[in-house]
């Protein structure tokens, strides 16, 4: 066993947990979990008995909403002085009003407001950046399913252990530190994440040349343009324009930035920009396009216009989160992957 690994099991042996419930004021009109959290911004969230659980800010939460409260439990190594309404209500950034904001769409676009209805209120998550960052690595001609089990697989091999309930192991996403490890990539490879696996380890070893995550917090929307915070991400492996966008977007509070993935595409064709219908691809070019005249149309929370239009246009709203299908012989995998390490 190597010292890495030894590592990890002297943090996952001292896990402490302890519980808070709680709940917040929040409008069914104003979130609608199953739609944001299964969009395809974050990869951590099943479905369980009591709503959906997932991982954020080194802690496991469960979720559930009636009409007028989002309702929590958080568990882990919880600290007294830390306020969980606060840090939940950043999460979902639900300071912002959609009702106010979709009135401002609709009126600026009549096609947007054919994507209206009681149950669209998705929201643009405030997720970690690194996690964001290295999940988004993981995207690149993939589906969502397959993403987030590459995602949990980065967590159960390479993140510490936050605590266990109903029998199943959580972690925390690995740090970059972590990730920069010159095993880390055989071990992916070995776990089928292909060519995934270099961009990982390489996107790691650079970021932690550069300053690691505090460089990239540089580059919210506070400190830096958003054209400039996506240049500098393109300038990282295995970040595109995409996947950039998506950084922006989800991470550094650049609301206006919009991932042109092949639905925006087809949306931007059939009722924006119909010259491009003989266009087959997305490239940069068409990208740069396409964002930019929807963020003329839409405005400075122009990707949260776009979030709500995704998810009309592939109906999220009638999917919602699907529990995880367990095979027996997961957690033997895993322990098998951290002894070869």
């Amino acid at each position: 066993m190597t010292k890495l690994a030894r590592g990890y099991l002297r943090m996952q042996n001292t896990c402490e947990t302890r519980k808070k419930q709680g709940s917040i004021p929040c409008l069914f009109t104003e979130l609608n979990l199953a739609l944001t959290l299964h969009g395809g911004q974050s990869f951590r969230w099943t479905a369980c008995d009591s709503g959906y659980r997932g991982v954020f800010n080194k802690c496991v939460w469960t979720l559930s909403q009636d009409k007028n409260r989002l309702l929590y439990t958080v568990e882990g190594q919880l600290k007294n002085s830390v306020d969980y309404d606060s840090i939940l209500s950043e999460y979902f950034r639900l300071s912002v009003s959609l009702e106010k904001h979709y009135k401002e769409w609709a009126k600026a676009d009549p096609h947007f407001k054919k994507c209206l209805d009681e149950n669209n209120a998705v929201r643009i998550l405030k997720q970690d950046v690194v996690e964001n960052l290295f999940s988004f690595i993981c995207s690149s001609n993939n589906n969502i399913s397959r993403i987030s089990n590459m995602v949990e697989k980065l967590c159960l091999l390479f993140g510490r252990k936050i605590c266990s309930i109903e029998d199943k192991d959580y972690y925390d996403f690995p740090t970059i530190e972590v990730l920069k490890d010159k095993n880390v990539e055989s071990i992916l490879k070995r776990e089928k994440f292909g060519y995934r696996a270099a961009y990982i380890v390489n996107a790691a070893e650079r970021l932690s040349v550069l300053g690691g995550k505090d460089w990239l917090l540089k580059l919210e929307r506070k400190n830096v343009l958003y054209q400039n915070a996506r240049e500098q991400l393109m300038t990282l492996p295995g970040i595109g324009p995409k996947v950039a966008d998506c950084i922006c977007l989800m991470s550094l509070d650049h609301l206006d930035a919009i991932p042109v993935d092949t639905h925006i595409f087809q949306i931007a064709q059939a009722n924006y920009l119909p010259h491009l219908k003989k266009q087959k691809t997305v490239t940069p070019k068409i990208h740069t396009e396409v964002s930019n005249y929807l963020r003329e149309l839409w405005g400075p929370l122009a990707g949260w216009a776009q979030a709500i239009v995704f998810s009309t246009k592939i109906n999220i709203k009638s999917k919602p989160i699907e529990k995880k299908k367990r095979k027996n012989n997961d957690d033997e995998t895993v322990k098998q992957a951290k002894r070869s390490k």
